[in-house]
């Protein structure tokens, strides 16, 4: 790979960014490949007090999760880059109706935004020779939203996820880590002021102190990574409904009056998967799911932890 001066750099950057924007993302910034020190003593204290319940995965490679270059030897570069999924349609306010989180309306997101960070990696490597870098979207040790935020694309709210000023926070993430040096952009501030909304709306009280979740009270967490037979009663009790995934502390946020509808076709909402009702998915099969959830996120709570989740939304709350 050929040296650049500053000034060639800042060019190179500018194309990059233009060229995300091209694919398909809404924005792009980059920071610098380096040990997340901070960060790496702030998931160290949430592994140590059990907010990762059963996600085991969180707590390995913890090397990998806090230096890119490890595992992008070489690495100087992190490019994040975001992907609304909004998408104006809403669910109908129909009693009974299963709730689906927004970002699982369409297509796998794991899978179209490879497809775009691939072609953005392509044009870097077409733009300046022979790279090393890699692509990553939820598939890898890399804490997403901590480089999104320190490429300037936005802070990390209360309700732990990524926030835009310009686009609020119904957006995917994605990354390209890479040995090309490029200028790094300057983080932004925190927005959140003195609003607790996330917090008070969360059913469960998930989000029990300030930038931390603790995922044994998350609704998202059980209906989408717990893997048991059941789910407790203190959670069945307030799932709203909800029978993959919560999109609560979004909706209450303000920032996400700046939302933005996709312009990827692949995050439309499938057909009826927003007003179907718990008793129809009730009777679901495994080969009408198979059917149903084809390429969709809906498919890494499994069959049976689907229909687990259905059958604790239609039980009736404890106080009932």
């Amino acid at each position: 790979m050929p040296s650049f001066d500053i000034h060639q750099q800042e060019a190179l950057a500018s194309r990059l960014k233009a060229e995300a924007l091209r694919l398909g993302f809404e924005a792009c910034g980059i920071a610098k490949a380096e040990m997340l020190d901070e960060e790496a003593g702030r998931l160290e204290a949430w592994l140590l007090e059990g907010h990762h319940a059963s996600m085991d995965y969180m707590a390995r490679h913890f090397d990998k999760r806090i230096d890119p270059r490890r595992l992008v030897p070489g690495a100087q570069s992190v490019v994040s880059v975001l992907c609304s999924y909004w998408q104006p349609e809403e669910p109908l306010p129909v009693p009974g109706t299963g709730k689906i989180s927004r970002y699982a309306w369409g297509d796998d997101y794991h899978e179209v935004l490879k497809e775009k960070l691939y072609h953005l990696l392509a044009w870097l490597e077409d733009e300046v020779g022979e790279i090393t870098g890699r692509a990553f979207v939820d598939s890898a040790p890399v804490m997403d939203k901590v480089w999104a935020a320190r490429s300037g694309l936005g802070w990390i709210g209360k309700h732990t996820n990524l926030i835009s000023r310009r686009l609020g926070s119904w957006f995917f993430i994605g990354e390209l880590i890479v040995d090309v040096p490029l200028p790094h952009d300057a983080p932004t501030t925190d927005h959140c002021g003195s609003c607790t909304r996330c917090m008070d709306a969360c059913p469960t009280d998930a989000i029990y102190q300030p930038y931390v979740v603790d995922s044994n009270r998350c609704i998202s967490y059980w209906t989408i990574e717990h893997r048991g037979n059941e789910i407790p009663d203190s959670i069945s009790g307030q799932l709203e409904n909800w029978i993959f995934g919560c999109d609560i502390c979004q909706d209450v946020c303000p920032w996400n009056k700046f939302k933005k509808a996709t312009r990827e076709a692949r995050f439309l909402p499938r057909e009826s998967i927003t007003d179907t009702l718990l008793e129809t998915w009730e009777e679901l099969d495994l080969v009408g799911f198979r059917r149903r959830f084809r390429k969709s996120p809906v498919k890494r709570a499994r069959f049976g932890g689907f229909k687990r989740n259905v059958r604790a939304a239609i039980a009736p709350p404890l106080d009932a």
